[in-house]
């Protein structure tokens, strides 16, 4: 298969080939600060396999081996790299595809840092657009 994507901003944009190894729920603390949000979705592919396109992510080294790449413009976090962890391989944040439909998930990891309200998010109220008023929220 073939993917493409890129960053909010369209200022980083990438393309990959090949079928990834795994698509991953990961519920970690790092993953968590870093999105802002209780869980990050990832494909993890060869690293060979992957091409940025246009413009140059930044890369930071978020913790040891670690190291977070996100467009330097609009800040989407797009890829994570551990040489010791995961030797030749790297993960796309699975949102910033163009088709994130078409890699669903498979596995959920790290559920130990799971926040203790997501396993519920499916008994919430759900709308398909966002509600008029606060009297919605109900």
């Amino acid at each position: 298969m073939n993917y493409t994507g890129q960053c909010m901003c369209g200022a980083v944009r990438y393309e990959v080939s090949g079928d990834p190894h795994w698509v991953a729920v990961c519920h970690c603390r790092d993953c968590q600060r870093s999105a802002g949000a209780p869980l990050v979705t990832w494909a993890i592919f060869r690293e060979a396999d992957v091409k940025v396109t246009t413009g140059a992510p930044k890369a930071i080294n978020s913790s040891g081996a670690a190291f977070r790449s996100f467009c330097p413009e609009c800040g989407t976090g797009l890829f994570y790299r551990n040489a010791r962890n995961l030797p030749g391989l790297i993960d796309i944040q699975v949102s910033t595809f163009d088709d994130p439909g078409a890699l669903p998930p498979t596995v959920q990891v790290q559920t130990a840092e799971r926040q203790s309200w997501v396993p519920h998010l499916g008994t919430l109220a759900a709308y398909e657009r966002y509600p008029s008023g606060p009297q919605d929220h109900r």
